[in-house]
């Protein structure tokens, strides 16, 4: 639908196209300013006679003309007040905005190349006056959003090589490294670029994608939560957009371990796995395969972690890391793991891991997430998620045995363990409060006790329950009983009849 909604007056066709050779051999002689004047001049009567066409067509004409003299100064000022003028026509604005987007990546080329290095950033300037002319206009929606793309990742490589700190105070402008990090995620979370409808559900994707992106590294994991459920799944199992959905994924893993949900990890790498790419490539498919089996170790136990745990343990495809999957086996079988022998077995393996390896930086705590957090914690993540292992195959040791145990002494229960008695208590302890078993201790009698006491109603629906069922077996005797005296008297009768 076109921008225009006023009735055009008059046609001007005519006129442009006889002014167009005219100023532009004005502008080749040097007489640039006298050109745009002409332009002007007529550009105020097609303005007001409504005409879209001839008005684009003179609006581009002008601020080409600029570009092709490279008078950048000029420019810029006739782009904005061009864009002001009283009664301006929207997709005469359009275009022209398009025109000079499209001068950009040359500007860019030159300022890499170092030619704006001694002077003014030409590429900057017009940067940021195309997004100040695009500031609140509906119909500029699209060009200001891939205009914030540009700033912010000029703003993000600035951040690469500034300095840490400064004693510059106060900072009118980005000094810092985190400035400028800082500068580059408000640019980008500024724009609700969901709402748009022009925008394809590609770029769309991609520009949420690195709004996720930036406020990871600033640590702002709220925001990255917040930008996870504005992509569309069902759009991201499209086959041509799989690379878009493997860095989904990939921010997905990133905020899971932030929060230590492994069992979210674990769900999407199984997504992962879940793509072509993905599947076609044996290194790769082995590696999301040992991730999605040490994740699923690694979460807590609950109802939906033990479902998938052994739905996963089914899937024979697991078999093709063998090492992870006796690990699996291992948490699967309802039988006691000895620490050591774990560590022993799958330690060497495991600890070349990211997720294990001392000193990875994988899932390492940023932002509001290392508030409150010891700095070995943060230093050092791969130790953290090992010592997890650990306590997941304790409390998975003390689950078995409440299995098979009604009462256990405490000292038996930290020889099953190897573990000492404080550790064995709070262990314990937990399992019961997440009301994962039930246990209750004597302290004095050092007795652990996994049998329930039953309230006086569950005793008395027992006992009504064995009386039935006592009553039911001596009817189905007397029954048989008398069953056998029948046979018994009518045997006897045909032989006396005989």
């Amino acid at each position: 639908m076109s921008l225009n909604q006023r009735k055009q007056e008059r046609d001007f066709t005519a006129e442009v196209k006889a002014l167009q050779p005219e100023v532009e051999q004005l502008a080749k002689n040097g007489k640039l300013q006298e050109a745009v004047d002409r332009i002007s001049l007529l550009e105020k009567q097609t303005r007001n006679a409504a005409d879209m066409t001839s008005t684009a067509s003179l609006l581009t004409l002008l601020t080409r003309l600029c570009w092709e003299q490279s008078d950048l100064d000029l420019l810029n000022a006739q782009l904005t007040i061009l864009s002001k003028k009283h009664g301006q026509l929207k997709e005469a604005v359009v275009r022209m905005v398009d025109e000079a987007m499209g001068w950009l990546p040359t500007l860019k080329t030159q300022k890499d190349q170092g030619k704006f290095s001694g002077g003014k950033d030409r590429w900057l300037e017009l940067v940021k006056t195309l997004r100040d002319i695009t500031e609140g206009k509906i119909y500029l929606e699209l060009p200001r959003a891939r205009l914030t793309v540009m700033l912010a990742s000029y703003h993000e490589q600035l951040s690469e090589t500034a300095p840490k700190e400064s004693s510059y105070k106060p900072k009118p402008e980005p000094v810092t490294s985190k400035d400028h990090l800082d500068v580059a995620a408000d640019l980008m979370s500024d724009i609700q670029v969901e709402t748009y409808s022009s925008m394809d559900k590609r770029e769309k994707t991609e520009f949420i994608l690195e709004q996720m992106r930036l406020e990871s590294l600033r640590g702002n994991w709220v925001r990255v939560r917040v930008g996870s459920r504005k992509i569309n799944r069902v759009y991201l199992k499209e086959k041509d957009s799989q690379d878009i959905k493997l860095r989904y994924y990939d921010l997905m893993v990133q905020l899971a371990l932030q929060d230590d949900e492994y069992l979210e990890a674990c769900s999407a790498y199984q997504e992962v796995w879940d793509t072509e790419e993905v599947k076609v490539d044996p290194a790769k498919e082995l590696n999301v395969l040992e991730n999605i089996m040490i994740y699923v170790v690694l979460a807590p136990y609950n109802n939906e972690q033990s479902d998938m745990l052994h739905k996963l343990y089914a899937d024979p495809a697991l078999q093709k890391a063998p090492q992870h999957f006796d690990l699996v086996k291992c948490f699967v079988t309802k039988e006691l793991m000895r620490w050591s022998g774990i560590d022993q077995l799958y330690g060497p393996t495991l600890r070349q891991s990211p997720i294990f390896a001392s000193g990875s930086t994988l899932g390492k705590k940023t932002g509001i997430k290392a508030e409150g957090k010891k700095a070995e914690e943060i230093d050092n993540p791969g130790q953290v998620r090992w010592e997890e292992l650990h306590k997941r195959v304790t409390e998975h040791n003390i689950r078995v045995i409440s299995t098979y145990y009604s009462r256990i002494t405490l000292t038996r229960l930290q020889e099953l363990l190897d573990l000492p008695a404080t550790q064995t208590e709070k262990t314990l302890c937990k399992l019961v409060t997440d009301k994962t078993i039930y246990a209750r201790i004597d302290r004095p009698n050092g007795i652990v006790n996994f049998k329930s006491k039953k309230s006086t109603n569950e005793i008395l629906n027992n006992w009504s329950g064995d009386i039935s069922k006592m009553l039911g077996l001596v009817e189905k005797t007397s029954h048989l009983i008398s069953k056998e005296y029948a046979m018994h008297e009518a045997s006897r009768g045909k032989k006396v009849v005989a």
